[in-house]
């Protein structure tokens, strides 16, 4: 064989995915901001500060990266470059050396000769977009919903924005679990505590987060000291990893209505929880948890049952029905920190936890 053809036979290695559509990083970025998890995650916003006509914003550009674990087993580093209208992604597999402190157990498939190779672009493009919603057609989204008086002026001002999902169902549900009735901070805070005493140590700081497996097999009174969280708390995580890991699927496209019983029959989760894992991690464009808190303050409080009967013309949209109030809400926050920092330079920051 000559040179040339060998080189020709080697596979070509590509690393970077490149997405094109109409995308509102600006929302996205604030929703990141307020659920990164420490340790498992890692955000930084290109100038935290965007002075227009002297009112500061939210930033419009950064960058955020994790871990993800492969079909087959092997472990990702992702990291996303995140810009108005377009996702640039740079994947790498990599071998991962150590266990959690927690459990001793260490990832499978995690090892062996991987590292520096990249996956297939159709598992990156997978998780591009459960991440941050690509596949949507936001513009159909927009047009049902803008006839709303309260939706109306908000799909105005954000008409590219997505619905965040995630790469990791059980991640989501252990942070949603651990994020029942306190803020967003301190769900943040837990989910880190998880990550750190379960999860297996990666490079450059990042920790892979532990299996459903990892944390069905804790007890859940040491995971409760661990967490510092509920004995209750503690037990309703316990039980939904372990219902994941005997089966109930937390991706997009599974039989929803099925996940939907089973996750209801487990202590300590109610319709709250089970809708907003359907929005996050289902990737149900239609979910709606009509008890969330900040969804029934845009609409002055009215009850549960009150805002899902407001909500039905929303359908099918009602998930982004749901996540414009929350961005609205979230960017105004960012806003608000932002007039009340000092200034800063055009140099990237970490972005901090904040409630």
């Amino acid at each position: 064989m000559r040179r040339g053809d060998e080189a020709r036979d080697q596979p070509t290695v590509r690393d970077e995915h490149v997405v094109r559509v109409p995308f509102d990083a600006r929302a996205m970025l604030a929703y990141l901001a307020v659920h990164v998890v420490p340790g498992v995650e890692r955000l930084e916003l290109d100038q935290a500060l965007v002075a227009s006509d002297e009112q500061p914003t939210a930033p419009t550009r950064g960058r955020v990266e994790r871990l993800v674990r492969a079909a087959d087993g092997s472990v990702a580093r992702l990291v996303v470059q995140l810009a108005p209208d377009e996702v640039v992604a740079h994947v790498r597999l990599v071998s991962l050396g150590g266990a959690g402190p927690f459990d001793g157990s260490s990832t499978s498939g995690a090892r062996g000769g991987h590292e520096g190779l990249a996956p297939a672009a159709g598992e990156v493009a997978g998780w591009l977009g459960r991440w941050f919603g690509l596949e949507d057609d936001v513009a159909d989204a927009g047009e049902h919903l803008r006839h709303d008086e309260v939706l109306g002026p908000l799909v105005a001002a954000r008409p590219h924005l997505r619905v965040p999902g995630h790469v990791d169902g059980f991640e989501v549900a252990a942070q949603t679990v651990l994020g029942q009735q306190v803020s967003l901070a301190a769900a943040r805070t837990f989910t880190g505590r998880l990550a750190e005493a379960l999860g297996t140590p990666g490079p450059d700081g990042l920790t892979l987060f532990p299996t459903a497996t990892a944390v069905a097999e804790a007890d859940p009174d040491e995971l409760r000291g661990v967490l510092r969280v509920p004995a209750a708390r503690a037990r309703t995580l316990v039980a939904v990893a372990r219902a994941c890991a005997d089966g109930v699927d937390l991706t997009p496209g599974v039989a929803g209505p099925a996940v939907r019983e089973r996750l209801l029959a487990l202590p300590g989760v109610g319709p709250w929880t089970v809708d907003y894992l359907a929005l996050r991690a289902l990737g149900e464009r239609d979910a709606f948890p009509a008890g969330d808190l900040v969804l029934r303050q845009a609409f002055a409080l009215v009850p549960a049952a009150e805002l899902a009967r407001r909500a039905e013309p929303w359908s099918p949209w009602r998930a982004f029905a749901a996540q414009h109030v929350w961005s609205a809400a979230q960017l105004a926050r960012v806003t608000r920190a932002a007039a009340t920092s000092p200034a800063r330079g055009r140099r990237s920051r970490t972005a901090r936890p904040q409630a």
